[in-house]
């Protein structure tokens, strides 16, 4: 039998705690009880300005107790007796997490800076620095010296004992792959970021339907058979899981609490920031997280979504109510400018599926990914399942856009762009255009990243440079489509805020109709050369990327 655990793990960061963070993520952490966590505040009372108390004043010990944790003080930074007793008493908790409150003195040693802003934010400058080297009794015209005891201590002590605790390592995991094979070969994909054979078997298969499913609950469905058969994906919502479906239902995921440590699901309370930071430390675990809610939220979260992408971790952002589509909750909650944002930032790709099989799709796109996160951005409001045997496969997200409808012959000369809930309507209008013999192409755009890594030739085949008439169809900011519509293109998008009113009132207010859809694509087409319909954006660009190319 192995004879002690894989992961003995005590994260014990160190920080001034002089941020929000710490109130988002601490109550959490007592909640479930992770006695193996250790903070360490740093309370050196000084900030880039000046002293704490310009804007400062909580009781931190007071405000870590009240969160249910166990608090110890250390009223000296250099009183190693005391630190060595707080740590002592960290180790030896079993049910709560700890804050050790260490009282420092910022630049301690220096005559003349210590116990300063300008120790904080400002070098030290040559005499300071060699004010400094005499008080700790140190060569003042060393630079860069390191005394040969401690190079025997780094050099020598220090590697022999991690070569040892490396062999006692080697040897634990021999014995964990004789005795649980199974569990070995998981750990094995956990820690190389792969997928076991079969990881997508159940993913299910949607049939045509004019009502359709929202892509919340298809998101629900695939998470859910995916989940099934990847044990390490793991995840939560910030107190939103009924409404975006984000819950693992079936036996055996249960609840990550004190009670339940093999639970799979996450509750992080009214919390969006910690949900992402915490998943953010999933995932450096080499645990496959997700976390998720509305689009809106996203707001809160990005220091934590920026550190995903700037960490590249194969982060999972589940985000719905992704538009306009949000209805009544009106333009608090209906986000317009999110998915640029989202697109803009560098390492993050987006997807914003179409309808349920392009949900499913884009599961199959984003589990193998190994470097990246993922915001998936899915509608609140049931989208039509498009009949795949008269449209083009799903399976086209893989590559960010693909060509969804061409005309029955000939080439087209316009192309409709439309990501997410736009992408029925386009094919409606796609309908109308070929009824009327004007030869129309759709193109399904759910990941602009993803489109823009494929081969220019591939980029080139679904939207050809000669092909100047095009229209791009999306319930969000207008920013960024000139790239793919070109100089003289069409963007019905959204230049303003949203509205409070019924989905349908709202995609009349705003343009998105089969109708005006219709009557832009015959506008570029000269067809009609009447004023620009309702919610339609004219833009031109000196350096329109895809035509140029």
């Amino acid at each position: 039998m192995v004879a002690a655990p894989l992961h003995d793990r005590r994260p014990s960061p160190i920080n001034d705690r002089y941020s929000a963070s710490s109130h988002f993520l601490n109550q959490p952490a007592w909640a479930v009880q992770l006695a193996n966590l250790c903070w360490i505040y740093d309370n050196n009372k000084i900030t880039i300005e000046g002293a704490t108390s310009l804007a400062f004043s909580e009781d931190v010990r007071a405000r870590f107790a009240g969160y249910g944790w166990a608090v110890r003080h250390v009223s000296d930074a250099n009183d190693l007796a005391a630190l060595g007793a707080s740590f002592d008493a960290f180790r030896a908790e079993t049910e709560r997490p700890t804050l050790i409150v260490v009282d420092s003195i910022i630049g301690y040693g220096s005559p003349n800076k210590a116990g300063t802003h300008s120790a904080h934010g400002e070098p030290l400058g040559v005499e300071e620095v060699e004010a400094t080297k005499r008080f700790y009794g140190w060569p003042e015209n060393e630079t860069f010296l390191v005394p040969p005891e401690v190079a025997d201590h780094v050099g020598g002590g220090m590697r022999e004992r991690g070569g040892g605790l490396r062999r006692d390592w080697e040897a634990l995991i021999a014995g964990y792959v004789a005795e649980y094979p199974e569990q070995a070969e998981q750990l094995n994909h956990m820690q190389r970021r792969t997928l076991p054979e079969g990881w997508d078997a159940d993913i299910p298969g949607f049939p045509a339907d004019a009502k359709g499913v929202a892509g919340r609950d298809a998101n629900g469905k695939v998470l859910n058979a995916v989940a099934r058969r990847v044990p390490w994906l793991v995840g939560g919502s910030a107190d939103l899981a009924p409404s975006n479906k984000s819950r693992m239902t079936f036996d055996g995921a249960g609840d990550f609490s004190a009670a339940d440590r093999a639970g799979r699901n996450l509750h992080f309370g009214v919390r969006e920031h910690a949900a992402a930071a915490v998943a953010n430390g999933l995932a450096l675990s080499k645990l496959r997280a997700y976390q998720a809610g509305f689009l809106i939220f996203s707001d809160f979260q990005r220091g934590a979504l920026r550190l995903s992408a700037l960490m590249e971790l194969p982060l999972i952002h589940v985000y719905t109510h992704d538009s306009i589509g949000v209805g009544e909750d009106g333009p608090t909650h209906q986000p317009i400018e999110h998915l640029a944002s989202i697109r803009a930032m560098p390492g993050m790709i987006d997807i914003r599926p179409g309808d349920a099989n392009e949900v499913a799709e884009a599961w199959r796109a984003l589990m193998p990914i190994r470097h990246e996160p993922v915001a998936l951005m899915l509608s609140r409001q049931p989208l039509p399942t498009l009949d795949r045997e008269r449209y083009a496969s799903a399976a086209g997200v893989a590559r960010g856009a693909y060509v969804l409808a061409d005309p029955p012959s000939g080439a087209p000369e316009v192309i409709l762009i439309a990501t997410g809930s736009e992408v029925a309507m386009t094919v409606d209008a796609y309908e109308r255009l070929i009824a009327d013999g004007i030869r129309a192409r759709v193109v399904s755009m759910p990941s602009m990243k993803l489109f823009d890594e494929q081969p220019r030739s591939y980029r080139d085949e679904v939207l050809p440079p000669s092909i100047m008439a095009r229209v791009s169809v999306e319930k969000g900011s207008t920013f960024g489509w000139d790239r793919w519509v070109g100089p003289t293109g069409a963007i019905i998008g959204m230049s303003t805020f949203g509205a409070s009113a019924p989905l349908k009132v709202l995609q009349a207010k705003f343009g998105f109709t089969v109708e005006n859809i219709v009557a832009t694509a015959r506008t570029q087409l000269g067809l009609e050369h009447e004023a620009n319909p309702p919610g339609v954006t004219l833009e031109t660009s000196e350096s329109a990327e895809t035509l140029a190319q």
